[in-house]
């Protein structure tokens, strides 16, 4: 056991409190979540930063001391790689993601470049016993909130936000909805139920003016599959639903045809039959027309409203609705639109009412 002075501590480590004088140990537990520490080998030009647990973005160079957590990546535009099946010092593993997830790459994007090589130092350890000088392995499940079996969510109205892939404009969408509830009066929660860790986009939702933000990391989960998805939605909601929220916008990280978990949701009859709304950002008509059908035929579910860059003219969107029969509105251009649809659907209007006659 040695003590280390850490330069940069990964957002995906939050749950940990993680102080930047840690001791670390050499035994390192092959588990996802478990916190390493790792030394920086080599300098990039682009997707360069490691997010901090301020949310704020900070410049990794050669010669960083960093904590990240062991996990695995299976993004379709960005890096793909596995948990190690075993982990010591002096190991080189790669930075997956700008959260600072660490794994073994197998799959880099081309305009990403190669990702960041790192050494390993060893693990991080917490002394949970204040008498006891026991270090024991670091995990992100330290401090996290705990799982839920059941879903509860009182009542309270569930607009769901899904994608036809990766970059579909879905934190764009859910953030509008967000600040347009808000600025409507009502009481607006907020969570991200899959994908791999970052915390970028529910911070985005509470500057938008969500009261309340969850991520899937708040509960020790690095990167989200289809065997623990519907679990963490459930917890989320469940968690977000108690603070009694008049609305609770959930985005659906990565895609419809993605590998995180969003099909295990969608087809999960609990949860979808919370969702009072649903709606779908896409990149283009055809996938705009394809996420509805995948919805419909896939899932047996509705698609209340449809937006992104399909959106982004009003010739694509004339031509969507056309073809798909689905309203259509653009977060960016005319989040008013977006939002009033949704009210409708969700039942939204008569809290709406109470909220301005009070």
């Amino acid at each position: 056991m040695k003590k280390v002075l850490i330069d940069k501590i990964a957002s995906v480590t939050l749950t940990c409190r993680l102080s930047r004088q840690t001791y670390v140990g050499p035994d390192v537990p092959a588990v996802e979540g478990g916190v390493v520490v790792a030394r920086i080998l080599n300098s990039k030009s682009t997707y360069n930063q490691l997010e901090l647990p301020s949310g704020r973005m900070s410049s990794l160079k050669p010669g960083d001391i960093v904590a990240g957590a062991l996990g695995h990546r299976k993004a379709l535009f960005g890096y793909a790689g596995r948990l190690p099946e075993a982990v010591h010092p002096g190991d080189r593993l790669h930075v997956l993601n700008m959260g600072g997830v660490l794994g073994v790459c197998e799959g880099v994007h081309p305009d990403l470049g190669a990702p960041f090589e790192c050494e390993v130092i060893g693990q991080a350890l917490h002394f949970p016993h204040l008498a006891e000088r026991v270090g024991h392995p670091a995990h992100i499940s330290h401090g996290a909130l705990p799982f839920l079996d059941r879903l509860e969510v009182h009542g309270v109205p569930v607009v769901a936000v899904v994608g036809s892939c990766m970059n579909a404009g879905k934190t764009l969408a859910a953030c509008a909805l967000v600040q347009s509830l808000a600025h409507r009066g009502l009481r607006v929660a907020a969570a991200k139920a899959t994908g791999v860790s970052l915390r970028r986009d529910v911070l985005a939702m509470e500057d938008a003016g969500a009261a309340q933000a969850l991520i899937f990391t708040d509960l020790g989960v690095v990167t989200t599959t289809a065997e623990q998805a519907p679990r963490v939605a459930r917890t989320l909601l469940g968690h977000l639903a108690a603070t009694r929220p008049d609305a609770i916008v959930l985005e659906l990280g990565d895609g419809l045809l993605g590998l995180y978990g969003v099909d295990a949701i969608l087809d999960d009859p609990e949860l979808s039959g919370s969702f009072r709304a649903i709606v779908l950002a896409a990149n283009d008509p055809v996938a705009a027309w394809g996420g509805v059908r995948l919805l419909t035929e896939r899932h047996g579910l509705p698609t209340t409203v449809v937006t992104g860059p399909a959106t982004d003219n009003a010739a694509g969107i004339r031509l969507f609705e056309r073809v798909a029969g689905v309203p259509a509105a653009n977060a960016r251009t005319d989040p008013e639109a977006l939002s009033a649809i949704v009210l409708a659907a969700a039942g939204l209007e008569r809290r709406v009412e109470a909220s301005e006659s009070a």
